[in-house]
């Protein structure tokens, strides 16, 4: 039973829902009480890039964990449709999914935007990342024709994380900029006091700037 019907932006909490899944029923966000998760949906089963998709992200389910964030997949397929196609992805292609799938009704496809009448009646590739605390941090929204890249989804996460923790941010394609490399921004001076101290702590080679709107420093 979904409670809310807005669908929601980042930094919302995430909906309280219970779905059915290929695993049972599974209450979310508290089945993931305490860790990061990501909700991703898929078009339909049994289709050419759905299934590359699945392999590609159960290949990599060993990452996320590393994250301490859990994954859910979603699509309007009923659950018996989930269930033979985690079957033949384990029989065909030799990769056994164990990532729990919602057969959705409809229902939290609608609430979460995932029906774009100009894409089709399916679900798009969509992608939600919740943190620990059940709030929404990311969302990513790719047409049918598009698979994910999943590497970049890890990326985003661990960037995620990384900010909260020291309270910076990461600059284009980090830890691989261009321009800084590795480190870090420092997030921008809002006072002229401020400006002052960040100054004076890259003439103490604390930090690098390009400006004092524009300080960065190694990641440790």
């Amino acid at each position: 039973m979904v409670e809310n019907r807005r669908m929601p932006l980042l930094g919302d909490d995430f909906p309280k829902m219970q779905v059915l899944t290929t695993h049972g029923v599974i209450d979310l966000p508290d089945f993931f009480k305490g860790k990061w998760f990501m909700l991703f949906s898929h078009p339909g089963d049994f289709t050419p890039v759905c299934t590359t998709e699945f392999v590609a992200f159960q290949n990599k389910f060993s990452k996320f964990k590393e994250l301490n964030c859990g994954l859910i997949g979603l699509s309007v397929d009923q659950v018996f449709a989930h269930i033979k196609w985690v079957e033949w992805i384990k029989e065909k292609l030799g990769v056994e999914i164990e990532i729990p799938i919602i057969a959705d009704t409809g229902n939290v496809a609608e609430m979460l935007g995932l029906i774009h009448p100009g894409k089709g009646t399916n679900t798009v590739r969509a992608v939600f990342v919740v943190d620990e605390n059940g709030k929404i941090r990311l969302i990513l929204y790719y047409p049918q024709e598009i698979g994910r890249n999943i590497e970049e989804i890890l990326r985003a996460i661990k960037a995620l994380q990384i900010s909260d923790k020291n309270g910076i941010a990461t600059p284009a394609d980090w830890p691989d900029n261009e321009l800084i490399g590795s480190n870090v921004i420092v997030p921008p001076a809002k006072d002229v006091k401020t400006v002052k101290e960040r100054l004076e702590k890259a003439k103490k080679d604390e930090f690098k700037c390009y400006d004092w709107w524009f300080c960065y420093k190694e990641l440790k």
